[in-house]
């Protein structure tokens, strides 16, 4: 399974603004590393040539929070589930942005 995390980074109110540059650097980060390392299991789930595809993003209270886009097995959406709830993430409630699985 090809495993796909998308920083969803905040859109800049001032440019000169010190604390959303850091916000969207950190969220950079923070996607490469769900990626790369939280969710490294995920390659070997069968059938191994899905996509799964995440987006991050902070929520209004600056917390990270998740969503898949895309439609996955029910495996793979518990599993990336259990790993953002390890790392504190909460599932993304806003209906704002073209999702395809059936939350």
């Amino acid at each position: 399974m090809t495993i796909t995390v998308l920083p969803i980074a905040e859109p800049e109110i001032k440019p000169a603004d010190p604390l959303v540059k850091v916000m969207n650097d950190q969220l950079v980060v923070l996607a490469r590393e769900l990626q790369d390392l939280h969710l490294k299991d995920l390659e070997l789930m069968e059938p191994l040539f899905e996509d799964i595809v995440i987006y991050i993003g902070y929520n209004s209270k600056q917390g990270v929070r998740w969503k898949i886009v895309n439609d996955v097995p029910e495996s793979a959406i518990a599993e990336v589930a259990r790993q953002c709830d390890k790392l504190g993430y909460v599932r993304w409630k806003t209906a704002t942005l073209n999702a395809f699985n059936r939350e």
